[in-house]
């Protein structure tokens, strides 16, 4: 018996014939559109295909940024003691160290923060040193009040003598030293290191991959000047230090500092 079941019925080759037409008659009269007289008979023709077929994000859409990068500044003594305590001619505080510190740490941790880092901004022993992780960890301390002699001026810089990485150790403390010393036309008072800066207890409680330096930005005796008046210029200094280490920027290694006794 014969099915009842009707076949598809068979477009006309015409049909499909005038159906492809129309597509590339739409196709050609979209590109001519796109297409400026300038570009048309110009060089660019290429450019104009690549720009056309490419994706381009939607206007609100979410876009996937690098992690930030971790940097902490310790501002020295602070929550703990008074430091270097500087006395006027009546023999009442005129100064302390801890404070001048944490005026620098914080200039520093702001001006880093502007520039897209995430920084911790740290107490002497803070808790958060415990196994703390960065790419960088600089505490910022002075040294004395009292009057040594003319020799007594200067910042000096320091990481630790037990570092893994010698290398990069050394890149910190060398950007440390060159941008300070530009910027601040301060001279580098290698003499007085002392174990207290190679042996920092914070070199030791910090994760062993977190390269790490001390920097004492002067004496506040001769230099009280710069670092009380100029408290802003100082502590650019250390930023730049910082800066130079993370970025790669160009700079001379410079040895690790031997300590005096």
């Amino acid at each position: 018996m014969e099915s009842t079941k009707r076949r598809p019925t068979r477009r006309p080759r015409t049909v499909n014939a005038f159906t492809s037409t129309l597509g590339i008659a739409v196709l050609l009269a979209t590109l001519f559109t796109a297409w400026t007289p300038n570009s048309l008979f110009g060089s660019n023709l290429q450019e104009q295909l690549r720009l056309m077929l490419t994706p381009h994000p939607e206007p609100n859409a979410v876009t996937t940024s690098q992690p930030q990068l971790r940097i902490g500044i310790v501002a020295g003594h602070t929550g703990n003691d008074s430091g270097a305590v500087c006395l006027d001619g009546n023999g009442q505080v005129d100064l302390k160290e801890v404070d001048l510190n944490l005026e620098i740490a914080t200039l520093v941790q702001r001006s880093l923060a502007a520039k897209g880092y995430q920084v911790d901004l740290l107490n002497e022993f803070d808790t958060r040193l415990n196994g703390y992780r960065a790419v960088a960890l600089v505490s910022i301390h002075n040294d004395s009040c009292e009057y040594i002699n003319n020799e007594a001026t200067g910042f000096k810089v320091a990481a630790s003598l037990e570092t893994r990485d010698v290398n990069r150790a050394q890149r910190l403390t060398a950007c440390l030293t060159d941008r300070y010393r530009q910027i601040t036309g301060m001279t580098y008072h290698a003499g007085s290191i002392t174990s207290d800066m190679t042996e920092y207890h914070a070199f030791s409680e910090i994760d062993p991959n977190t390269i790490t330096a001390i920097i004492e930005t002067g004496f506040l005796n001769l230099d009280r000047e710069i670092l009380t008046k100029q408290t802003e210029r100082v502590a650019e200094g250390v930023t730049q230090g910082i800066l130079c280490f993370i970025t790669n920027e160009s700079v001379l290694p410079t040895a690790l500092p031997t300590f005096t006794p």
